[in-house]
């Protein structure tokens, strides 16, 4: 059987690696919402999440704001996007959302199930965005920038223009006044091109004259007052917190159900925050108001890479006690469960694959975790039972741990792999990605550490990629020339745990992370290794030192070069 062969789910499908916030196709929404893992420690977030989202319905509340913080990578766009998933509980696929939740007995709390079907059970509606993406050109600097991108997606959010405020303010008046639609009419027959009104408005500028005719021709406005707006349109909108606030209250009195709430989710708000006192200090006065108007029905649901004390600590000269009381419920995402994603969402076998790879591991347990051995003081996860074989194949458990240790310091370490996460949206790519590259092998293979560079080297900065591209060419290590030779494999391995603290790269502990196969002949491979090891040094590709082999950057490479020519 392959390997290909032993999965409930292809292997090859499309996972989303990234969450975009803004990505709202059906077929995708479905895929997260159906293959979302909640971890024991997710359990835990989706419980005080929903705990002090009820507690504002049917009840007056200052406490709206939600701060959910983790590293890039720990999944807290995904979690994001679920809450608004749930929340809004939309119908997709002709299911609701909070069913794929509830039929699948994700969650196990009872009380967070009461918490979910009561929060669901009003109105909610969803303004989801990331604060960078949507924010003009510019508006960085101002001191208005976040009450800025909040006034441009209610806007949008309730059928106006996003970006203009007096245009906005225009249609607001003519909807009040019962004339936008004979306002878009008269628009769409006085332009030239009989263009309608949703498809001019972004360039409102190109028709002034055309917006101050209907104006004037739907009886909003005499000529003279339309000329004064249109010169107006020149001038910078007076933004007001207060008069925000107030506009988004009136919305919310205005809907039907008296439990109505609307829900501004924004991710990454501390990368947009930076150190800038003024966009926190901004960010402050949207949520008090916010809170102050609507007595608890606008909810603030952010997403940062660190938690809020850490940002406003960070700001100095400014006590920000308030807004810290304000998004009183706290999330602290790790990926301390990366594992758990990986073996519900990738790696689930079908029942007869199962039943023969446990099969398998009862029959060579012993050789199996003999193959798996490290000189170390810190212990690297083994197969543990027949069950955690099944579940884990064609991976080892170490591999998880030794990975993000990896992903972690590559992150630290290289220009470009800062932008890389460690947490499982990177972790699930990479393994998925991993286990393709052996897909049509026979079940025994395993999945050898080294197969993890492949995912990873589009993350690498040039003083790491050019050592491997230098060593591909070079004849001695790579005599025939071959597209991917075994050194080279070996070169890759030593990359990977170049900066991670606690592994020391001895012969035998790579000799383990090459292991591909559970008959692999451990001396033989030993033997293949050595003489890989001796070549790459011999090249100067890496160095022996008192922790085993390491593999040197370019820049060290030449320090290498100059000590070499010296005489003692």
């Amino acid at each position: 059987m392959k390997i290909k062969d032993i999965f409930a789910k292809p292997i090859d499908r499309n996972i989303k690696g990234v969450i975009t916030i803004g990505d709202e196709q059906d077929a995708n929404v479905k895929q997260e919402l159906e293959e979302y893992v909640v971890t024991h420690e997710l359990q835990k977030h989706f419980h005080d999440f929903f705990k002090a989202y009820v507690a504002s319905i049917n009840h007056d509340t200052s406490e709206m704001g939600v701060w959910i913080s983790g590293f890039f990578g720990s999944g807290k766009s995904h979690f994001l996007k679920i809450l608004a998933y749930m929340l809004e509980n939309r119908n997709v696929a002709g299911k609701p959302a909070i069913d794929y939740f509830l039929d699948d007995n994700k969650i196990r709390s009872q009380e967070t199930v009461d918490a979910i079907q009561l929060a669901t059970s009003v109105h909610n509606e969803m303004i989801l965005f990331n604060i960078d993406s949507k924010a003009k050109n510019g508006s960085k600097s101002q001191k208005d920038a976040i009450l800025n991108v909040f006034w441009q997606v209610f806007n949008e959010k309730i059928g106006l223009i996003g970006v203009d405020f007096w245009i906005a303010d225009m249609e607001r008046n003519l909807i009040n006044d019962d004339k936008y639609e004979a306002f878009q009419a008269k628009f769409q027959e006085l332009d030239d091109k009989g263009r309608t009104w949703q498809k001019a408005r972004n360039g409102f500028a190109f028709f002034k004259n055309t917006i101050k005719e209907a104006l004037v021709a739907v009886g909003e406005m005499t000529e003279e007052n339309a000329d004064g707006f249109i010169e107006q349109l020149k001038t910078e909108y007076p933004l007001s917190v207060e008069d925000f606030a107030q506009r988004v209250n009136e919305y919310i009195e205005q809907q039907a159900d008296p439990d109505y709430h609307l829900v501004f989710l924004v991710d990454e708000i501390g990368q947009y925050i930076g150190d800038s006192q003024q966009r926190m200090l901004n960010l402050q006065s949207v949520v008090e108001d916010l809170g102050t108007y609507t007595h608890g029905k606008a909810w603030v649901i952010v997403t940062s890479q660190q938690a809020i004390d850490q940002v406003t600590d960070h700001i100095n000269g400014q006590d920000f006690s308030k807004i810290q009381g304000r998004f009183n419920t706290r999330i602290a995402m790790s990926s301390a469960n990366v594992d758990e994603v990986i073996n519900k969402r990738l790696l689930v076998k079908t029942p007869e694959s199962e039943r023969a790879l446990m099969q398998t591991y009862s029959d060579d347990q012993h050789a199996i975790n003999n193959l798996m051995t490290f000189e170390s003081d810190i212990t690297r996860d083994h197969y543990q039972s027949a069950e955690s074989f099944a579940d884990v194949y064609p991976f080892v458990p170490y591999q998880y741990n030794l990975l993000q240790d990896t992903l972690t310091a590559i992150r630290e370490n290289g220009s470009d792999g800062k932008h890389l996460a460690n947490g499982e949206r990177s972790m699930l790519a990479v393994f998925q990605e991993s286990a393709q590259r052996i897909e049509n092998e026979d079940v025994r293979a395993l999945v050898p550490f080294s197969i993890f560079f492949q995912g990873l080297d589009q993350f690498l900065d040039h003083t790491h990629m050019i050592v491997i591209q230098r060593a591909i060419k070079n004849e001695r290590v790579n005599p025939d020339g071959v597209e991917h030779p075994f050194a080279v494999q070996v070169l890759e391995t030593l990359f990977m745990v170049k900066y991670v603290d606690n592994f020391n790269a001895t012969l035998n502990n790579v000799v383990t992370l090459m292991i591909d196969s559970i008959d692999t002949d451990r001396v033989e491979l030993e033997k293949r290794v050595k003489e890989a090891l001796t070549e790459l040094t011999n090249q100067n590709f890496i160095e022996e030192t008192t922790k085993g082999f390491e593999f040197l950057t370019n820049a060290e490479q030449e320090i290498s070069r100059s000590i070499s020519k010296q005489d003692v």
